[in-house]
């Protein structure tokens, strides 16, 4: 355009051709400088937010770790190595960006730097190379991307290959093939050459790089945590029942869920029945419960686990109940011809229905009534007498027995002297000063007799009637008449329970022979 053989007013018109394309590429130039530092900007932006995200994540793990220190406290350590190697080298590169931004920084104008003047990058090249080589300010900048890189995949640790592949993707600093078949150094590559702009915005992506990285590492530790506590191989099958006791001829109720039973998982705390459960009970996500059962019947239990969450308790209410039935330490034996109960005095029983509290058991028959825990059965009249007995069970359903007892009267007394029956040896003055009784022997039932009144013979002599316990003047003197080995009677003996209407049969006679 510029040859000799153009007339002057052509090679006018071709410098001003030149002239215009210079000022358009100019213009583009500054265009895409400006690109850059917009580009710059919203990385540094993104950055703020990402840091700010990642903090509170962390701070979530931290707070894991204090609600459940057993579940989340490795995790915790190894989420804040990762957080320290990678704030370390965030930091670290922002001091590489201060450097790239040194010689514009007393150009900013409200705080934002020249974009269009930011088209050089000697002050970079000279202080990162020397020749072809890089110099020593070059060598520290690839030592920091590589401790960052070792750092990272010493703590990724075995089974992260994909995280390993970003890591290795975004900052490994092994040579680089160029377009042009040449081998750069990575440094070189990145960086020489590059307007300020432009590795300015390259530091501030790596940056993003480092957040973004961290991030997806915090998120998939916390993650992989959770999803191996939501794993099946933590469930127990467990099976809930309507009701803890069924009845022979019942359907059996109830439901199978899936349960927790990882260890690492505890409560803070447990209350049951308003009792503080001890935390050496807590085992595989649960409490082992070991407290006396209670008296027979419905129990039950009631309380609360305590979970931190977020640094709040979190309260799961405990509701179920059990049943007490006696202990099966003693056999059921009886004598079906001994089912007795003794007319006119109060006979004992005790009544009661298996698996069923007392408190839901009620008997009825002529002459029972409760007594204290038990039954006083006091029949009067008849031969026989037939108990009813009914229970309610926890649904409220009724069950009902009864069962038959004779009626027999209570058996003849014997007349005894000083507490002797039958026939006896006594000196006449024993027994003329001795008390007359009337004993019941061998019965089942301690029962007080009252003596009313007594006959006493002496061979030869009429027989006297005595009133009371007591020989009386008549008796007294017709002993003193009879003669050694004489065999005296105390025969017809009238007595009478205390307490009781009921009629005794004669006494059966008490014999005594008199010793002198």
């Amino acid at each position: 355009m510029a040859s000799g053989k153009l007339s002057p007013r052509q090679k006018m018109i071709n410098l001003m051709y030149l002239v215009l394309i210079a000022m358009l590429a100019l213009n583009m130039s500054k265009e895409v400088l400006t690109a850059f530092g917009i580009m710059n900007d919203k990385f540094v932006e993104n950055n703020q937010t990402s840091a700010q995200k990642n903090d509170e994540f962390l701070s979530k793990i931290a707070q894991k770790a204090k609600d459940e220190p057993q579940q989340y406290s490795v995790i915790n350590s190894k989420a804040k190595n990762i957080s320290k190697v990678s704030k370390d080298f965030y930091a670290y590169l922002e001091t590489v960006k201060e450097q790239v931004e040194a010689p514009y920084v007393e150009d900013k104008v409200d705080g934002v730097l020249p974009y269009e003047s930011m088209d050089k990058g000697d002050h970079v090249d000279e202080k990162w190379f020397k020749g072809d080589k890089m110099s020593d300010e070059g060598e520290k900048v690839v030592a920091a991307f590589d401790k960052y890189r070792n750092d990272m995949n010493g703590l990724l640790g075995e089974g992260n290959k994909a995280l390993k592949d970003i890591l290795m993707s975004k900052f490994n600093t092994e040579p680089i093939k160029a377009k042009d078949g040449a081998t750069k150094l990575w440094l070189d590559y990145n960086f020489k050459g590059f307007p300020s702009i432009a590795s300015l915005a390259k530091l501030s992506a790596m940056q993003s790089d480092v957040k973004s990285l961290e991030s997806e590492v915090l998120s998939r530790l916390l993650s992989g945590k959770q999803e191996e506590a939501l794993s099946f191989s933590n469930y127990r099958a467990i099976v809930i029942p309507e009701k803890t006791a069924f009845f022979s001829g019942e359907n059996f109720k109830g439901r199978v869920v899936l349960g927790r039973v990882d260890d690492s998982t505890k409560p803070n705390s447990v209350e049951l029945n308003g009792e503080q459960v001890d935390k050496k009970n807590f085992k595989d996500g649960g409490v082992v419960l070991d407290f006396p059962a209670g008296a027979v019947g419905e129990r039950d239990l009631k309380g609360k686990f305590v979970f931190l969450e977020n640094g709040k308790p979190v309260e799961v209410a405990i509701e179920s109940s059990y049943a007490v039935v006696p202990k099966p330490n003693s056999a059921t034996i009886s004598a079906d011809k001994m089912n007795v109960v003794y007319r006119g005095i109060p006979n004992p029983m005790t009544i009661s229905f298996a698996g069923i509290s007392s408190d839901k058991v009620n008997a009825s028959a002529p002459g029972l009534r409760k007594s204290g825990k038990g039954y006083l059965m006091t029949p009067s009249k008849g031969r026989e007498v037939s108990i009813n007995v009914t229970g309610t069970l926890p649904d409220g359903s009724k069950v009902s027995d009864k069962k038959k007892f004779r009626i027999k009267d209570i058996p003849r007394p014997a007349a005894a002297v000083s507490g002797q029956a039958g026939a006896i040896k006594k000196s006449k003055n024993s027994l003329k000063s001795a008390t007359v009784s009337a004993v019941l022997e061998d019965f089942v039932f301690d029962l007080k007799l009252k003596v009313n009144s007594f006959k006493f013979k002496v061979p030869g002599q009429p027989t006297i009637i005595c009133n009371g316990r007591k020989l009386n003047a008549r008796a007294q003197s017709a002993l003193a008449r009879a003669k050694r080995g004489d065999a005296v009677q105390i025969f017809g003996l009238k007595a009478s329970v205390v307490g009781s209407p009921i009629k005794l049969k004669d006494a059966s006679p008490c014999i005594i022979e008199l010793s002198n």
